[in-house]
Formats: C-alpha cells, sequence, structure tokens
C-alpha cells in the first residue's frame, strides 16, 4: 500500500482569524435566537402576577392632596391585600373645619359605607352635603387607584 503524505501548512494568522470569525457567527446565532423567541416571564414578572392573583390591593398607605381654599387637606387611605383598612383626614386644621362644616360629617358617612362595602360604588349621600362628598369621594378613588394590584406593570 503506498501512502502518500500530505503536508498542510497552515499559518498561524489564518487560524486566528478563522477562530475569529467562528465567535462571532456563534454570538449572532445566539442574539438572533434570543431576540426571536417568545419572552417568557422573568422574576419580576412572576411577583407581580403573584400579587395581582393573591389581592386586589398592593398593602400600603396611599395619599391624595386635597386643597380647600388655600390650604391642603391629605386623604389617606390604608390598605392591606384584600381589603381598605383605614380612612382618614390628614392634617386636617380648625380653620377648614370652620370654613366647610360638612366636611367632617360627609367624611365619616363615606367612610362606614366604605367600611362596610370595601366598595367606593353606589355611595349615597344626603343631598345638603352632594358637593362636599363628591370632593371628597373623588380623593379617596384617587388613593385607592393608586392601591389596586391589577394597574401594576
Amino acid at each position: 500500500m503506498s501512502a502518500k503524505t500530505k503536508i498542510v501548512v497552515l499559518r498561524m494568522k489564518e487560524l486566528i482569524y478563522t477562530g475569529i470569525f467562528l465567535a462571532l457567527g456563534i454570538l449572532l446565532i445566539i442574539l438572533l435566537i434570543a431576540m426571536f423567541l417568545p419572552k417568557g416571564e422573568t422574576a419580576s414578572d412572576q411577583d407581580t402576577s403573584s400579587v395581582s392573583s393573591s389581592g386586589i390591593y398592593i398593602p400600603g398607605i396611599y395619599t391624595t392632596e386635597l386643597v380647600l381654599n388655600d390650604q391642603s387637606i391629605d386623604v389617606e387611605v390604608i390598605v392591606n391585600q384584600t381589603s381598605i383598612t383605614s380612612i382618614r383626614l390628614v392634617n386636617l386644621s380648625e380653620s377648614v373645619t370652620t370654613m366647610y362644616p360638612l366636611l367632617e360629617p360627609a367624611f365619616e358617612s363615606i367612610c362606614e359605607q366604605i367600611y362596610a362595602t370595601q366598595s367606593v360604588d353606589e355611595i349615597t349621600y344626603a343631598t345638603e352635603n352632594k358637593y362636599t362628598t363628591l370632593v371628597l369621594l373623588e380623593a379617596v378613588k384617587s388613593s385607592l387607584e393608586k392601591a389596586y394590584a391589577t394597574t401594576v406593570e
């Protein structure tokens, strides 16, 4: 058997270029796969979805500023995952209660109804308290919108 021996001479420069092009090709393929595959949920997305599926609210204290006659009052709503635990007026001064005597009774009426139903829908109010109640109710709704777990993305 006659075997012809072949000698192949490779230059180091050609080997380096081939290695670089091979690495860039593999990197390009990985990048294309990562870009075009459908994305699954990441860990932070799973945390958010577990909060929204296990409760209505994100637990915490949420406030909305209400300005009456150049004085600011904060409507504070405290919620846990499933219910509204507390609603109160913060920074309520005597001058505001003097200028708006229906403010506190209207607020107490709203709070009682919200605690009983755990909802801001279908709140009833007296006709003499209509506008005061509506202003307070909008402030409570605004605070609750910040607390809803479904608004988190």
